[in-house]
Order: C-alpha cells, then structure tokens, then sequence
C-alpha cells in the first residue's frame, strides 16, 4: 500500500528500499496471514491449515489489486490527521459508516481512508461465507481481511504524511515496514498464543487504528533524530535485488532506527497476527462455528483460480492508483 517509488539515475537504482512498500511489504504480510493459522482452535485449524499456502501467498492480493480497482487503495489505510482532531482524532471520527457520512460526506471518507469499516465490512463477508461453507469466498476472504488489518497495524497508515513527504523524510513508509522486518523479523517472537472472540468488531478496527496513531509520532520523530548522526553515505547502501540495483537503507542505520523503536515494529506485526486470527474466530463463531472437516480437502474451484491468474495479469500490466486526494503518491 501507499507506495512510493523514486528513480535514481537513469533508472539503475530504486531508492530506499521501497520497491515493496506496501502495508508490511510481501514478505510481512504473507509472515503475518501465514502465523495467524497457528493461533486457530482445532475446529478451523486444520482447513486453515491445509490451505495455508494460499493464506499465505495471497495476502498480498489487495496491493495487486490496487492496479485494476479504482476503489481499492482508500481500504489500506486512514489520514486521521487530515480532520485536525489532534490526539483525539480516534474518538471525534463517528465510527459507524452512516454516521461518518452524515457528518463528513463519503468522498471525504474515500479521499483519506475507510481502513477500519472496511475491515468491518470484510468480516461480515466472511462470516456469511462460513454460513454457507463457501470455499472460495472463505480463502479469498480470510487472505483479504488478513491484509487489511495487517495494514491498520502501521502508523503510517494514519497518516497524509505516510512517506514523510512532508517532513523531508521520503522513504520512511518502506524504511519501517518493509526494510526493518526484512532485515530483522526473522529474530522476531511470532508465539502469539490463541485467539479471542471480539464482542464488537468494528470498536476492534478503531482500537487498532487508535494504536497505530499514538505511535506516529515516534516513528517519524526518531527517524529525524538518527538522520542528523548520519552522513548520506552512512545511511544509504546499495544491494542487489535480482538483475536491479537498489539503493536501500543501510544495515547499520537500520539497526540504529530499529533499537530507537525498541521492539515497535516487532509488536505491531506480532499484534496484528492474533488479531488476524481473532477476527477470522469471531466470524466463525459468528456464522454458528460450522464444521470445517467435511470441507477441509474441498479445493478451491477452477473459476476462481481462473479469477486469480486474471487478477495476477492485470497487476503485472496495470497502473498504480494512487490515494484519492493526491496525484503523486505512487
């Protein structure tokens, strides 16, 4: 999501990183869907489990689909600075749809972000496909879902300033969530334990994107900070990526930022784990906890996968749609 990319050159280099720099990156949103099935009670764990490739490999749809639906980039994220509600932006944005309509208009809504009443949204989908033991609709969903709540986990989601673009500081969106769990996730503790049934989903999404804004700050002011220490030739490396050469953060700036944070990045992946699997729990439960077993060896159907490769061309062959309200967030 909201990514960012800058040329270098003649086009050799990719700066900072952020050729990924979607929400957590491929590689942080397939960790995060792919560590939720472990948190699953018997009951679901083992169709989640049997199908976990797929859990995993397609938590990164909605970016793709970014390229080919117009409506899908507002779903990753929220400006909750945009309302200058200051710190209380969480508590002054009504936060059931209608009401937020009423009070703000839904193009506003759609300009800067609908992130947690799209997870809402999600998670009664899903629910209703677990009523109806919808293979299809419980993978597609479940991946989808996972990713949007992944992406609520990143305090630059809740921001217009999600790359630092307007405090000198481009590149940090990637920096945080795509190059810091890169480079040190595999050391990260993802035993989450299990999952909890959430009474109220839709105050859960505001809860999440309430954690994430209180972080903000923190992010941005501590990456300032460790700049002026750095020249640019100590903050910036380059590395391979497959026949491309990339400018990137380097490992011992990155360290540096990471030990600032103190263990951030690692708790915010590993909270939006459980609640990954939390949320796909209270669907569960919500659609009468069918069972599973008997649909556990169902594959997923030959339209579907069909509507998967579709999707797949249109991301190679499509164009980026940026944020709502900007024109040069991609």
């Amino acid at each position: 999501m909201k990514k960012k990319f800058l040329s270098y050159g003649i086009g050799l280099f990719i700066l900072f990183s952020a050729l990924f720099a979607y929400g957590w990156g491929f590689w942080g949103h397939k960790r995060i869907n792919k560590q939720a099935c472990f948190t699953l009670p018997p009951e679901m764990f083992g169709f989640y489990k049997r199908h976990i490739d797929y859990i995993t490999e397609h938590a990164v749809d909605p970016d793709k689909r970014r390229y080919s639906d117009p409506e899908e980039a507002p779903r990753h994220y929220i400006d909750l600075d945009h309302y200058n509600f200051g710190e209380h932006a969480v508590d002054s944005i009504p936060h059931f749809w209608k009401d937020a309509v009423a009070k703000m208009t839904e193009d506003t809504l759609k300009a800067y972000g609908i992130v947690p009443w799209h997870i809402n949204v999600m998670q009664y989908r899903l629910t209703d496909a677990f009523k109806e033991k919808d293979v299809d609709r419980i993978l597609y969903l479940s991946a989808s879902l996972g990713h949007y709540i992944a992406d609520a986990h990143v305090p630059l989601h809740c921001s217009e300033n999600y790359n630092g673009q307007m405090t000198n500081q481009v590149g940090i969106h990637g920096f945080w969530e795509s190059r810091l769990p890169e480079l040190f996730g595999e050391d990260y503790d993802y035993f989450v334990g299990r999952v909890h049934y959430i009474d109220k989903p839709q105050e859960e999404a505001w809860k999440i994107v309430a954690g994430s804004f209180a972080a903000l700050d923190s992010v941005l002011n501590f990456e300032r900070d460790l700049n002026k220490k750095y020249a640019p030739d100590q903050k910036y490396a380059f590395e391979q990526r497959g026949a491309t050469t990339a400018k990137v953060y380097s490992q011992d700036y990155s360290a540096s930022y990471n030990k600032m944070l103190d263990g951030m990045v690692e708790r915010r992946m590993r909270a939006a784990i459980i609640e990954v699997g939390s949320f796909w729990y209270t669907c569960w439960v919500n659609a009468g906890s069918p069972d599973l077993s008997n649909i556990e060896n169902i594959e997923m159907t030959e339209a579907m996968k069909q509507k998967m490769k579709d999707d797949e061309e249109l991301w190679k062959n499509g164009t980026l749609r940026p944020k709502g309200h900007t024109a040069d967030d991609n």
